[in-house]
């Protein structure tokens, strides 16, 4: 990007005054490793050349990112300028509904992000970003991952478990692997686990279901309706019907009467990855990314022979989805003081190789080094759980800049061909679900899942029947009825201009 295409952007010259500070939000825990501002003093003094501006990354860490995320984005605080979301885990209809984001109208874009927009544009996905007409974030759409989750296991244990391959193929196998773990290696958990979550659950719900979550809409940390593959214009809940959650909630407790999890581990928080690698847990969960890009390298590294392998949910009945293409996405906070400057900037970190591999990876020689055959790899004695960069920039990545690592999976691409083949798109990417009526509504539901779901996650319930009619009586308490109804109308009106 030049110096004399930026000049034409902006009523004000591009190398005269001030550097403008542009702060660009980010979701995770702020690295303590001073890689990070080692890197941005390197790139600001090039985004300083090109377009008299500087970046600082502003992070919701971790801990209650949910709450924070979203209090941080009401909060009218002008020191944000770009914000990172996505229209299914980082609520961007909702915020962009209730006036977070500053609406970007073409001429804006083109004069400030004109390669940005160009790109975007040639692959028609403007459409993707827009509410009531009006473009509100730019999406990550030229960048291949697969964010669906599973489980990593060893595939030596799973070998000597006696599981034919060494390879995990149904949910319920789990059960052979965690009593081997168990019995035969005692100092590890066979799955070390910790805090509030539900794949114990979703593991099994999605691979002996066809619901398919509509990912808009949470109440709390939870995503309580579906439609199903087969009905795709009615919206249903496996919180509320069926007898899967029962069975998924029966295998649970059969993990916890096995001893697979710690007994508190609903309130542990310990870093139960390190466990993994170290040799102390038998799985772990995550996403399909998480596996080719860390865990395999890492375990390889830490756990020689330990033959690293990946169950993703769904697995047996095909019921996964491709990535949406604004699962990231960049939008301008509208109370940004410098909306103009903040794209700009935006255009140099997207289109730029130089910026991008800085932003991305850091300092050539000190973050990573490059191989002969091109391949990023990394300096010696670099452990990716101390010295990580931790930029955690999710909404611009590019594959053209995108180079393969040494530490990624060898079947890597092998893995992704085996989920191309049998993942399913998206339905409702455009669904734009009128949430005013029903907040109050999610909030209750959200109230009632966290005081059930968790137990049942864990096993913790004597009788999971009755814990289940007794959360689905509270839900409709809550108003699940209304709020299903008022979702199925908004569904039903989308629908017409969408036929499934």
């Amino acid at each position: 990007m030049s110096t004399v295409a930026l000049a034409g952007c902006s009523p004000e010259s591009e190398a005269s005054g001030k550097p403008t500070q542009i702060t660009m939000l980010v979701l995770g825990d702020k690295p303590t490793n001073g890689h990070l501002e080692a890197m941005l003093a390197k790139l600001n003094k090039k985004l300083t050349k090109e377009a008299n501006a500087t970046l600082d990354l502003f992070y919701v860490e971790w801990a209650d990112w949910q709450t924070q995320y979203n209090v941080q984005l009401l909060s009218g605080d002008d020191n944000v300028d770009l914000i990172t979301t996505a229209t299914d885990w980082l609520f961007a209809w909702e915020n962009a509904g209730k006036g977070a984001f500053l609406p970007l109208d073409e001429e804006m874009l083109k004069a400030n992000a004109p390669k940005t927009w160009e790109q975007v544009n040639a692959d028609g996905h403007w459409d993707l970003t827009k509410l009531d007409g009006k473009i509100y974030f730019i999406p990550e759409d030229n960048y291949t991952q697969y964010t669906n989750h599973g489980m990593f296991y060893r595939g030596d244990w799973a070998t000597k478990a006696g599981i034919p391959n060494g390879t995990i193929t149904s949910f319920e196998q789990f059960t052979t692997y965690f009593q081997w773990v168990k019995k035969n290696v005692p100092d590890a958990y066979p799955w070390d686990v910790a805090g509030a979550n539900e794949a114990a659950l979703t593991g099994y719900l999605q691979g002996h279901t066809d619901n398919q979550t509509i990912q808009q809409i949470s109440a709390g940390n939870y995503y309580p309706f579906q439609t199903t593959e087969s009905d795709p214009n009615t919206v249903t809940s496996w919180y509320m019907e069926g007898d899967e959650l029962l069975q998924a909630a029966q295998l649970a407790k059969k993990w916890n009467d096995i001893g697979v999890w710690r007994e508190d581990a609903l309130n542990y928080d310990g870093q139960t990855r390190e466990e993994f690698y170290a040799g102390l847990s038998g799985a772990d969960q995550h996403h399909t990314q998480t596996f080719v890009t860390q865990v395999v390298h890492n375990m390889n590294e830490k756990q020689p022979g330990s033959d690293p392998k990946f169950f993703y949910f769904g697995q047996e009945n095909g019921n996964v989805f491709k990535d949406i293409l604004t699962h990231g996405a960049m939008a301008v906070n509208a109370t940004s003081k410098n909306p103009e400057k903040a794209l700009q900037v935006y255009d140099i970190l997207r289109n730029d190789k130089e910026a991008y591999m800085l932003l991305n990876f850091g300092i050539e020689g000190t973050d990573y080094v490059l191989t002969d055959d091109g391949k990023l790899g990394y300096p010696a004695g670099y452990d990716s759980s101390t010295d990580a960069l931790g930029s955690n920039f999710w909404a611009g990545r590019m594959d053209e800049f995108e180079p393969d690592k040494v530490t990624d999976a060898p079947n890597k691409w092998d893995l992704y061909k085996e989920l191309d083949g049998v993942a399913k798109d998206y339905p409702y990417s455009t669904l734009v679900v009128n949430k005013d009526a029903i907040d109050p509504t999610l909030a209750a539901m959200g109230g009632v899942l966290s005081e059930y779901i968790p137990q049942l996650q864990y096993g913790k319930f004597d009788d999971p029947a009755a814990a289940i009619a007794e959360m689905r009586q509270k839900l409709k308490d809550a108003g699940y009825d209304d709020a299903r109804a008022s979702i199925q109308a908004d569904l039903a009106s989308w629908s017409k201009e969408h036929p499934q």
